[in-house]
Formats: C-alpha cells, structure tokens, sequence
C-alpha cells in the first residue's frame, strides 16, 4: 500500500526526491512503526493534488500542518500512522552546510538534520540529486563543529548569565512547575547536544536519547544515568527542591569532566 503511494506522489511534476525516515529507515522497526516520508519538492504541490493521492490510501488526514515544518499528518487504512514533509531541496540542503561545513552552533539538536540526511532511505530521486548531497556531507564530523557545539552549548548550562541551572533555580525558589518543566527541557536540550558532539555524532532526535547514549556514545560523564533519574524523581517535588538542584550540579559538573 505505501510502495503505491510512494509511487503516486513521485509521478507529480512537482516533486524531485522522497526519502524515508526514523525507525522506517532502518532495521528498528515492526509493523506498527509509524511512517516518516521526506518530499522534496521543486515547488509547492496543492493541497487538492496531495488530497486526492491521500485519500485512497489514509482513512484520516490533516492536511498543511505547520507546527514544525509543512506536513500532512495521516492515519493509513491499516491503522499506522504516517507523516509526509514537504522541503524545498536547497532550502534544506543550505541548512545542512551552514551546520556541517560552516559549523554553526544551534541552542539544541544542532546537527539532527544532518542527522536525518546521512540515515534517510532514499525511495525517489529524480536527477539523483538526493542522493549527491547525501553523499557529499557524508563525511567525518568536522572538529571546529565540535568545539562550536561545546563552546555554545556550556554558556548555556554553565557560564552565561542566563544560563539554564540559574533559571531553574529561580523556577524553584518560585515554585513555579510550568518553568521548571519547561527550563530542564532546554537544559537537557543542550546537554545531550553537546553529548553526542564530545562523541562526533550527528543527533538522532528527542527520542529514545539516554538508550542511545548508552549504546553509542564511548565517552558518557560519570553517572549518566544515575544522575539523569535524580533530577527527573525530584524535579517537581516540593519537598526534594535541594536533590533536584545537586543532580544538575552533577550533571554539569561530571559532563565538564569529560570535555
């Protein structure tokens, strides 16, 4: 079913490449793995072209999604999910070299569309041009990228005035959850960034993160796990404020350690 749907989307003139991604890319995957489908288009295809392939093969569409970037978000006939992104090939293939080659730091998941170039399975490519820029970035990870990422990412955590652990401290004190909530999830953001830079990979998402540290990463800070746990057992605890700020001091002080 999704071979002919793939198939039916290629045959549009506007569209130059599809790839596939996540799980769906790989060997990680079991029937009930969701679908993650790169279009790149040579310009906007209608919503009525894409409504009408969609609507022979999905039971349920959302149709022009932007809360990241332009997708249609669909539930096949057979009940698994599957979301289609439609890029424009320069305009994607511009931010990979501003991150790759020029090394340009990001706040977090800095290279996670590299990422997403280097792992996509490629299903259509037209003029192959999709599959000359996967090959053309994939090549070692740059050392000033490295430094880029560390340097940025450890004001962030650490040394800038309005680094994270400062912000959530005062999240504490105020005991304002939806603050401690939301300032742990940046910290995390760029600490995990600068995790799998110390290890010259290319971030794989939000998901799954402590288990692919562990399986990939040969250089972890002491007590990666154990301290992780701490924070996310006393995070919003009332009563454990002092263990939810010694665990991010330990986090940064063990991830320093390693750099």
């Amino acid at each position: 079913m999704v071979e002919l749907l793939f198939k039916e989307l290629s045959e549009l003139k506007e569209v130059e490449a599809i790839a596939l991604g996540g799980s769906r890319a790989g060997e990680n995957y079991d029937e009930k793995s969701d679908y993650d489908v790169y279009v790149y288009v040579n310009s906007p295809i209608s919503e009525k072209d894409r409504k009408n392939i969609l609507n022979k093969f999905c039971k349920y569409m959302e149709i022009g999604n932007h809360f990241w970037e332009y997708e249609d978000n669909c539930i096949l006939n057979n009940r698994i999910e599957i979301d289609i992104l439609y890029r424009n090939m320069e305009d994607f293939m511009q931010d990979i070299e501003n991150v790759a080659v020029k090394c340009q730091a990001r706040n977090s998941y800095t290279t996670c569309m590299w990422h997403n170039l280097r792992t996509c399975k490629i299903l259509y490519d037209e003029n192959g041009n999709l599959a000359k820029y996967k090959e053309k970035y994939s090549f070692d990870y740059p050392e000033q990228l490295k430094k880029n990422i560390i340097n940025h990412q450890l004001k962030l955590i650490d040394s800038s005035l309005p680094a994270y652990p400062n912000q959530i401290k005062k999240a504490i004190a105020r005991g304002d959850l939806v603050s401690i909530n939301h300032r742990i999830s940046e910290f995390l953001a760029s600490y995990f960034d600068m995790i799998f830079a110390i290890n010259n990979l290319t971030h794989p998402g939000e998901k799954r993160l402590i288990q692919l540290c562990k399986k990939q990463c040969k250089i972890l800070p002491e007590n990666f796990e154990e301290n992780l746990e701490l924070l996310f057992s006393h995070m919003f605890s009332r009563k454990n404020q002092e263990q939810c700020i010694e665990a991010i001091e330990n986090i940064v002080k063990n991830l320093k350690k390693i750099i």
